[in-house]
């Protein structure tokens, strides 16, 4: 029986920096309205032709291969978790194992939006404790700018996701005092609907559907969120599946050295921060500078609080996160 450890993390964000200034250029926001919504100052969107979910997923995973000091033929198994892939199939896993030039490794796609890295860590962690696989890259990366409605119409939820790509390369841990002392995945399909894209699909509305419609005014592929109702039930899970992690460990709020929340909404954070009663230096952010890159937010958050020496062997690490199906999930890492 092993445990899990990340001994490596990278990430990746397009250099092309899109401010709420530059938004309320093409559409009718400003930035008092953003920041007090969301907290969100700038995020970064893909330049087309440059950037992909792919590409900045093998640009994440080659920083965080090196970090782990270990070659890339070392990697035995490919985790990717994104809402954004550039295919509708195959999935990008694929394609990052023939852009590492990884052989004939397996690579697995995951489809949980923003919980996405948490889900795709607890697969890499148990295939890990159970001595399938020694070293697995698990990334996860999103391209959100290309899809989003930029106009008036748009504006409540097209001003909140920005592009970006986050990676940790997972390996055997010996000594069970370290690395992932557990994980908690769950879902309520019942409000699957309320952060939506519905279209294209294949169920009613395919591609050929849409084309032939030529309606501007069809809005089923752009994103709908219902905000204030995931607002509420995102603070309520996001508390139940930290104190369900810190109870299966035995340890308590106190604890926590840091947490690193899914950076949906800096009003989330600060809630659960209040709730908790942590201080500024226990709990990590950078929504501002990035917007929710959903799959990507929590190992670009982990990644840019590791590098910032925030996290440190022997502190207790909290991974939260919730969003679209909906689903939420937390992991509890001994760094």
């Amino acid at each position: 029986m092993y445990h899990s450890k990340i001994i490596g993390l990278g990430f990746y964000v397009p250099d092309n920096v899109v401010t709420n200034a530059d938004l309320s250029k093409i559409m009718d926001t400003n930035d008092e309205w953003i920041q007090e919504r969301t907290g969100i100052k700038e995020r970064r969107h893909i330049i087309r032709g440059e950037d992909n979910t792919t590409k900045m997923g093998v640009k994440a995973a080659k920083i965080a291969i090196n970090r782990a000091g270990i070659e890339n033929d070392e990697i035995d198994f490919i985790i990717f978790a994104t809402l954004s892939p550039d295919y509708f199939f195959p999935g990008p896993g694929v394609s990052v194992q023939k852009d590492l030039g990884l052989k004939t490794v397996g690579a697995l796609d995951v489809r949980n939006q923003c919980s996405g890295f948490i889900y795709a860590l607890s697969v890499a962690d148990q295939y890990i404790k159970t001595g399938m696989y020694k070293n697995i890259l698990v990334i996860g990366s999103e391209v959100h700018s290309t899809g989003l409605d930029m106009t008036d119409r748009g504006r409540g939820v097209s001003v909140i996701f920005g592009d970006g790509a986050g990676a940790a390369v997972l390996s055997r841990e010996e000594d069970l005092s370290k690395g992932i002392l557990s994980t908690h995945l769950h879902s309520e399909g019942l409000y699957a609907e309320e952060l939506v894209v519905k279209a294209p699909s294949m169920a009613d509305r395919w591609v050929s559907d849409i084309i032939a419609d030529n309606n501007p005014a069809d809005e089923s592929f752009f994103p709908y969120m219902n905000g204030q109702f995931v607002f509420k039930n995102a603070v309520v899970r996001f508390s139940e599946v930290i104190m369900e992690g810190l109870n299966a460990n035995d340890l308590q709020v106190s604890d926590i050295n840091m947490l690193v929340p899914h950076q949906a909404n800096l009003r989330i954070s600060q809630f659960i921060q209040q709730k908790f009663k942590l201080s500024d230096d226990q709990v990590f952010n950078n929504i501002q500078k990035y917007g929710n890159t959903t799959a990507a937010s929590i190992p670009i958050a982990l990644t840019e609080a590791w590098e910032q020496g925030k996290i440190k062997s022997g502190d207790v690490v909290v991974l939260a996160a919730f969003g679209s199906g909906f689903t939420w999930a937390s992991a509890i890492i001994k760094w």
